[in-house]
């Protein structure tokens, strides 16, 4: 079981620049793929407060997780690259 965990969908585009840079960094991830409905992303809104994506979950991260794509890639960068 990987460290990271992305909460995403895969026709976000938000989301594939986050896949994007988790591939081109060559780590790896547990993928969880949310509900195409909101209202249908409590799993999500139970751990983050939140239903939007992407979220990464990163135990090195204070807060456990990031939810914003241009944070998320800058992170990842930071710590990974």
């Amino acid at each position: 079981m990987s460290e990271l965990t992305l909460y995403d969908r895969r026709d976000c585009p938000y989301s594939e620049r986050v896949r994007d840079k988790l591939d081109q960094l060559g780590l790896d991830y547990d993928e969880t793929v949310v509900s195409d409905k909101h209202t249908d992303r409590e799993e999500l809104y139970e751990l983050t407060g939140q239903r939007g994506v992407p979220v990464l979950f990163d135990p090195t991260l204070e807060s456990g997780w990031l939810a914003d794509s241009d944070e998320i890639v800058s992170h990842l960068e930071r710590t990974h690259g």
